[in-house]
Formats: C-alpha cells, sequence, structure tokens
C-alpha cells in the first residue's frame, strides 16, 4: 500500500508526461499522441517507483532496463528522462527535429538510458530475452521491462521470444502489454484479434496479471508480485484507455498517429489543469 504522498508525486509525473506528450506532437505536427497516453501511467510507475536507475551514472551495469517496444509511444519515454534528469528538458521541443537526439522513434543511447533502437514491432521482446539471459550468465541483479502494444502481438516473433523465456526460466523479464484495444487502422479485435490473451501467454508459460493500466496502486502491486516469481517470466496485461486524460482523443482511432492543433491544444489546455487540480485535492 503506498501513501497519498506517493500516490500524489506519482500522479504529478503521469500529469507532467501528459503535458509533455501533447506539446511534443503539436509542436512537432507528428508523433503518436494516442499510444502515448494510454501507456503514461505505466511509464510512470516504472521510472519513478520501480525500477532501479541512476541519472548520475546511465551506465551503472546493475541498472534495470525498459525496452519500448512500442516505439511510437516514445514521446512518454522521453518525457519520463527528462522528469528523471536524463534528459535536457529544453531538449523535448525539438522532437522529431532534423539532427535532434530524440526522433519519433528511440534510437539506442546509453547517455540517455535509451536501451534499444524499437519502432520495428515485434522485437522488443527478443531484444529483452537476450538483455535478460546476459543479465543471468553475467550474476547480475537487473529486470528487463518490455512494453508492447496490443496491435503488436499480432506479430509472429512476440510469440516466438514468448517461448524462448520461459525455457530459460528468465524470471528476471517482465512483458507488459498497453492493451488499449486500438491499433493503427482500428480495434485489434477487427483486425486481427488477439484474445484470449490471458490464456495464451499462460500456456507458453508465463506467470500472468491482469490490471488496470492507469491505477497506479494496482500497477505497483502488480509489478511487486513479479518481482516475487522465482520459476517464471511474468506478463502483465494492462487495460488502457487510447488517448488517456484528453476527453476528444479517448477510443479515437485518429488519434493514434494525429497529433492535436497549436488552436485545439491552447484551448484544452486550462480545463486539463482545472481537472488535475481537483482530482490532487480530492486524495
Amino acid at each position: 500500500m503506498i501513501t497519498v504522498e506517493e500516490l500524489k508525486r506519482l500522479k504529478e509525473k503521469s500529469f507532467n508526461i501528459m503535458i509533455d506528450v501533447l506539446e511534443m506532437t503539436t509542436a512537432a505536427n507528428s508523433g503518436h499522441p494516442g499510444g502515448s497516453l494510454s501507456s503514461k501511467d505505466i511509464v510512470t510507475v516504472l521510472f519513478f517507483h520501480v525500477m532501479r536507475h541512476n541519472p548520475g551514472r546511465p551506465d551503472w551495469p546493475d541498472r534495470d532496463r525498459l525496452i519500448l517496444s512500442k516505439g511510437h509511444a516514445a514521446p512518454a519515454l522521453y518525457s519520463a528522462l527528462a522528469e528523471a534528469g536524463y534528459i535536457d528538458r529544453q531538449k523535448l521541443g525539438g522532437f522529431r527535429s532534423t539532427g535532434s537526439q530524440l526522433q519519433g522513434h528511440p534510437e539506442r543511447n546509453p547517455e540517455l538510458m535509451i536501451e534499444a533502437s524499437t519502432g520495428s514491432l515485434g522485437n522488443g521482446l527478443a531484444m529483452g530475452n537476450g538483455i535478460a539471459l546476459a543479465g543471468k550468465l553475467d550474476g547480475r541483479s537487473y529486470r528487463v521491462y518490455v512494453l508492447m502494444g496490443d496491435g503488436e502481438l499480432q506479430e509472429g516473433t512476440v510469440w516466438e521470444a514468448a517461448m524462448f523465456a520461459p525455457y530459460h526460466r528468465l524470471n528476471n523479464i517482465i512483458a507488459i502489454v498497453d492493451r488499449n484495444g486500438l491499433q493503427q487502422n482500428g480495434p485489434t479485435e477487427s483486425t486481427l484479434s488477439i484474445e484470449p490473451l490471458d490464456d495464451k501467454w499462460k500456456s507458453f508459460g508465463w506467470n500472468v496479471i491482469d490490471v488496470d493500466g492507469h491505477d497506479i496502486p494496482e500497477l505497483i502491486d502488480a509489478f511487486e508480485m513479479a518481482k516475487r516469481i522465482k520459476d517464471r517470466p511474468t506478463a502483465i496485461i494492462a487495460h488502457t484507455v487510447k488517448g488517456r486524460g484528453v476527453m476528444s482523443g479517448e477510443w479515437v482511432v485518429d488519434f493514434h498517429s494525429r497529433p492535436m492543433s497549436e488552436e485545439s491544444l491552447k484551448n484544452i489546455l486550462p480545463g486539463l489543469y482545472e481537472q488535475h487540480r481537483l482530482e490532487m485535492e480530492a486524495l
């Protein structure tokens, strides 16, 4: 059970990430706000409560690793890295611009704690497996977290990697599925159904935990439970809302890769700040 103070701190981080995502994608007139916002609470809990890392030593060998397999959600990652002290906040304004270190999909940069180049969907879990296995062989204590999209699970490489981790008893890898139900061209279930998702992961030998991907205490409990599993990897199915926090963008397919206009963003920002203030006062 976390304290009210800790919950407020994490909700503040999540709100900051939301605002950054909206401002970055709007300024660039490019990017993927919908899936960045569906994953904002997951990223918040990982960076600011669960993962072991040190901004003063981004190359610390025993740091926990995050592989953003759904690389199009890079704005959420970049914002968290700025909040954590790895990225100069001013650089967020250069998102997707020529010469920027912060492109539309992450490019591996150990100095910024960007662990892998991702965005070609379906490859993150296999990368994470390799890093987790290396940690086992080297006697390291770190854990590897792989954040995937639900549409990404239509890729066959995901299920090859899903076979690999239990076979090698990689209890140091945790897969998180951002289950927002929408992909670029519509609902996942009308594109290529991935259900029954829990049973699929279980049949491959994974420990499976279902959570509300926007409930911070629930997410924390899930990650703590995953750490206690000693004989297999864990898959956390996080049920989320595409475009979470922006009423005009929630559950909207086009918000996957269509940023808000400058005028629209300007109009909704006061309401977002007021809603956040009221939510924090209610805690």
